[in-house]
Parts: C-alpha cells; structure tokens; sequence
C-alpha cells in the first residue's frame, strides 16, 4: 500500500503578517502605477458651459509631462462646435488620485482652476473660470 503523506498545515497566525506585508507592498505600487499613470496622452469628451449659459459638447485631447516628483504639465486641445482652443496648465498631486492647480488659453486670455481625478484609464477633469467651465472624461 502507498504511503500517505500528511498536509502540513500552517496556523492561520504565523502567515498573517506575510499576507499583511504583501498587501502593504500591492498598495504602494498601485499608488507608484496612479502617480505614473497620468503621464502621456489622454482623449476624451464632455461639456463646455459659456459664461452666457451657452453649452456646447466638446472633444479633446492631452499630453500630460512629468514636471517633478508630484506635478505635471498639460497641454490640451478641445473642439467645440464654436471654435477649437488649446490651453496649458500645471497640475500638482493633492492626494493619491487627485491633482489641481491652474489653467490657461493665451488665445483668449482665460485662465481658471483645474481639478483632476484619476481612476485607471480614466480621468475626470473638471476647469472653472470667468469665463465659464467644462466637465470633461478623458482615457488613454
């Protein structure tokens, strides 16, 4: 007759903190990957609203570069029915999937605030000025 071999079983105990190690390092390089992940380019839609009360559904598209350790800088173009406008903007990391920071269009001399949020491939972007704001979706 064979042997039979006995399943050494290890108590639940002993490898948590292993387990609790290796979801610790998961995090953190998920957070690495977000952080890294908004370099490149991004294109998407959404909505322009005018200070008129105009709206008009906009298309873009972005380049985001490493600026430093925690900000970018963004150059993007969107086109609405009205017309088509580039504008820049410097962005900085405010928590793990968030940036702000500051828009402008030298063409029209606009400039407001923008905020971001990252989820994967997706982003959510979201400017406000005088002279209006935009709701945009953007993915790579």
């Amino acid at each position: 007759m064979g042997r039979k071999c006995k399943a050494r079983r290890t108590p639940m105990p002993a490898i948590m903190p292993v387990v609790a190690l290796l979801a610790g390092l998961a995090c953190s390089g998920l957070a690495q990957a977000q952080t890294a992940g908004l370099e490149g380019s991004w294109r998407g839609g959404g909505s322009v609203s005018f200070a008129s009360g105009q709206t008009e559904r906009a298309q873009c598209r972005a380049q985001f570069r490493r600026a430093s350790g925690n900000s970018y800088t963004l150059t993007a173009t969107c086109a609405t029915p009205s017309g088509r406008a580039t504008q820049t903007a410097t962005v900085r990391q405010v928590g793990g999937n968030s940036y702000q920071g500051r828009f402008h269009n030298s063409e029209y001399d606009v400039s407001g605030s923008i905020f971001i949020t990252v989820a994967g491939n997706r982003q959510s972007v979201r400017l406000t000025g005088e002279a209006g704001s935009a709701s945009i979706e953007l993915r790579r």
